[in-house]
């Protein structure tokens, strides 16, 4: 506050370009000659960067993920990757042995994996392994449509995360991941999974969230009468009840064949395509980018089931599970040793070494964004060195295909009005 009790001013300026050309503008500039931009921070956030928050009105009414979700987590963290993580399971079957056999000591299994640290301590975390023995291998989500496969042995990650993830481990389940917050300058971190995620799976600089779309309950305690065996959805049933008067249908736990009733893989699809809306995404992007994301309550039941069913495309599409990714766009033409050495895209081939490639690679495939990365570039990228398997071959052309196709069913949400008018 000043000297007269007047708060002051603040005021913000934004200079893009080379370093050069930033060092000759503040050479010629002063503080009075620039021509700042006046804000007026407001509660809650108080923003010191220009921001438009005239659609908040509107957004605000729609339902939120972390409200309509009751139980989420952000993703484990091992802290010891190299030891836990592998592009296969045969490996990590010998280290879980090595955990549980109480003829190989402390020391011997130290001076094999040198796990000790002042973070870890190698003897506690056996000791509560063996007893348990409750270690499982199991596929995760690395990164997006990269899919690898960890020892999950609870006492041996840096956090687990097993009160929520424990409802995807080897279960039949869906979840949505989202980060809280997004630095890119486009929103696209919206995934569906079907198994457990590392933190990092949705960006490089933001935590992923995960929101299961059942719980399970525990088998291992002892239940009373009256509880029973079945899943049970991870939705706050205030939200759901209003959806169903939106559109005048009855909600079901599980899916039913019935017109008259929805279920929750229905409002899991309904959001999903939602957030594959580049209009929403552009209209409401301020907003999208600070929190977890809001979702308009469908208008009616022929927009929701519209939007569902692409939205449904999508996920199937996503998760490689579609029948569309199979019917390939790209040849991979040319025999070699089939090692990633500098991969990189020229004129619709994608070269994984300098003689091998992947060729009529659409362009938007390539350069596509799910959550901060490049799935096309990034899984390469991450296999450098590596010699790719004939499923790998398949796998990254189902990448291509999955990258194009989500291209096209986002122009075909474009054509769906989601907001009343």
């Amino acid at each position: 506050m000043s000297k007269d009790k007047k708060l002051a001013q603040v005021l913000h300026f934004d200079l893009q370009g080379k370093r050069d050309f930033k060092y000759d503008f503040l050479n010629e500039n002063s503080l009075a000659s620039i021509a700042w931009n006046k804000l007026e921070p407001k509660a809650p956030n108080y923003f010191l960067v220009k921001k438009d928050f005239d659609e908040s009105g509107v957004y605000e009414k729609g339902f939120k993920m972390d409200e309509l979700f009751v139980l989420n987590s952000v993703g484990f963290v091992t802290s010891k990757d190299a030891f836990l993580i592998d592009f296969k399971s045969e490996k990590l079957i010998e280290k879980q042995i090595d955990i549980y056999n109480i003829d190989l000591s402390n020391q011997e299994f130290n001076d094999i994996y040198k796990l000790e640290s002042k973070y870890f301590n190698v003897i506690d975390a056996r000791k509560k392994a063996i007893l348990e023995k409750s270690s499982v291998i199991i596929n995760f989500f690395y990164r997006p449509m990269d899919v690898r496969y960890i020892l999950y042995e609870k006492h041996f990650l840096e956090r687990n995360r097993f009160n929520v993830l424990k409802h995807i481990i080897k279960k039949e389940n869906f979840a949505l991941v989202c980060s809280k917050q997004s630095t890119r300058k486009e929103i696209d971190n919206i995934q569906i999974v079907n198994s457990p995620i590392e933190l990092k799976f949705n960006s490089h600089d933001r935590n992923s969230n995960i929101f299961p779309l059942y719980l399970y309950p525990d088998n291992n305690k002892q239940q009373t009468i009256d509880q029973s065996n079945d899943r049970k959805p991870n939705l706050n049933i205030e939200i759901v009840n209003e959806i169903a008067k939106k559109i005048g249908l009855t909600f079901t736990i599980e899916k039913e064949t019935t017109k008259a009733t929805f279920a929750p893989i229905d409002i899991l699809d309904y959001i999903y395509a939602v957030l594959h809306s580049p209009n929403y995404r552009e209209k409401y992007k301020e907003f999208l980018k600070i929190d977890f994301p809001r979702v308009p309550y469908p208008i009616d039941a022929n927009t929701f089931w519209q939007l569902v069913a692409l939205g449904s495309e999508i996920r199937q599409i996503h998760l490689l599970e579609s029948p569309t990714v199979e019917k390939y766009i790209t040849q991979y033409p040319i025999d070699g040793d089939n090692v990633v050495t500098k991969p990189k895209y020229e004129n619709g081939k994608v070269f994984i070494n300098d003689t091998q490639y992947f060729d009529n690679v659409p362009e938007v495939a390539w350069t596509f964004f799910i959550g901060g990365y490049q799935p096309a570039q990034k899984w390469l990228k991450d296999r450098k060195e590596r010699t790719l398997e004939f499923d790998d071959i398949l796998h990254y052309q189902k990448i291509i295909v999955a990258l194009t196709q989500t291209d096209k069913l986002m122009t075909k949400i474009n054509g769906i009005d989601i907001e009343a008018k």
